[in-house]
């Protein structure tokens, strides 16, 4: 295999389905819906790609921890 995108959805054999984090000549990380992320040595890696590649580098937004939690906490 090669370097992969950031963002590409592709599915291995083991651990099913999984989305591409990071990238490079050395190592790739996936995080798989099931099993977690999961670092691969990127020359030896086998998966199946699904879909096109993203068209930019694509993030995913983390919720962010209520402030009315946070607030709520202070008090106490």
């Amino acid at each position: 295999m090669h370097i992969l995108p950031e963002g590409q959805f592709l599915k291995h054999q083991q651990y099913g389905l999984g989305i591409v984090m990071e990238s490079d000549n050395d190592r790739t990380m996936i995080d798989f819906e099931t099993a977690g992320k999961k670092l691969f040595v990127t020359s030896i890696m086998s998966a199946e790609l699904i879909g096109e590649a993203p068209a930019g580098p694509s993030r995913l937004k983390r919720r962010r921890k209520s402030t009315a939690k946070k607030a709520a906490a202070g008090r106490r």
